[in-house]
């Protein structure tokens, strides 16, 4: 959660990308509550600059449980009391300098250990039940390999993702994975979105090779030294996947996660159709 979301400026100059809403929640916790659902216990947030808030978010307020205690708002004590469940414990860890997803996840080594471990990035939300990473733990325990969750885009957009070859033949194993390929040159128009689940061995992949695309330490690139000796295998998820790192994919998310929630979904809807009435006209 290092980069400083300048594509939602002026509203991210002092407030995490992470913790724009969408409806009543913030995008990190929508990714905190996908984790817990797959298992995690341990959440290690690799933060940059200005992300204190994300820290404050998931601490405890004292003041604010007793405010809303003496004013018997129950359930909405209960709603910030429940953002960390018991048995959850939140690592933070700073990057200190923005050198690439591939070294965001190295800083998270001393923390994760020896055992294998989620990667998400919470500006791809995804809708769908079970959690996607949940879905991929299942796939995991299933051949006991690496997971990358893809998805097929267009052609022409393969130079925005990091872009997957697999061996249709042995479970969608993986045998070539590229860094935002030209769309001449990509291998195929599947793309690898933010969630993965890792072998502690790519560690010592991110450890040794070097900066790739853009100056940076990619994690494509740990993923194709990993691969040549490790099985990893690419998902496609059951769910909707909302690019909440662009304008555009945010607001669409809102209007989906709008239109489900209890306390919203009726009146938005109205408020929707009579939007569409009205440009009809």
């Amino acid at each position: 959660m290092a980069g400083r979301g300048t594509r939602f400026l002026p509203a991210t100059k002092a407030s995490p990308k992470e913790m724009l809403p969408i409806v009543d929640k913030p995008l990190i916790q929508y990714a905190v509550e996908e984790a817990i659902q797959a298992g995690a216990s341990k959440l290690v947030f690799i933060t940059g600059s200005s992300k204190r808030a994300i820290e404050d978010h998931f601490d405890a307020d004292p003041e604010l449980e007793k405010s809303l205690t003496d004013s018997g708002k129950e359930e909405l004590l209960k709603s910030i009391q429940e953002i960390v469940p018991d048995g959850v414990s939140c690592i933070y860890i700073r990057q200190g300098e923005p050198l690439g997803l591939g070294h965001a996840v190295l800083c998270a080594k001393p923390a994760v250990g020896n055992e294998p471990f989620f990667v998400h990035l919470a500006d791809d939300l995804i809708a769908g039940q079970p959690g996607c990473l949940q879905q991929m733990a299942a796939e995991y325990a299933d051949h006991g390999g690496s997971v990358v969750a893809v998805e097929t885009v267009p052609r022409e957009s393969t130079s925005s993702y990091g872009i997957v070859a697999v061996n249709g033949k042995d479970r969608d194993r993986i045998t070539q994975i590229v860094e935002k390929p030209d769309p001449a040159a990509a291998p195929s128009n599947s793309a690898v979105v933010g969630r993965y689940l890792l072998a502690p061995e790519i560690f010592g992949m991110l450890e040794n090779i070097g900066r790739g695309a853009g100056g940076e330490i990619q994690l494509t690139d740990g993923i194709a030294e990993l691969l040549k000796d490790s099985p990893v295998y690419a998902y496609s998820f059951d769910g909707i996947r909302y690019d909440c790192g662009s304008k555009l994919g945010y607001l669409q998310a809102t209007v989906a996660y709008g239109l489900e929630h209890p306390d919203t979904g009726a009146g938005f809807r109205e408020h929707l159709e009579k939007l569409l009435v009205k440009s009809a006209d």
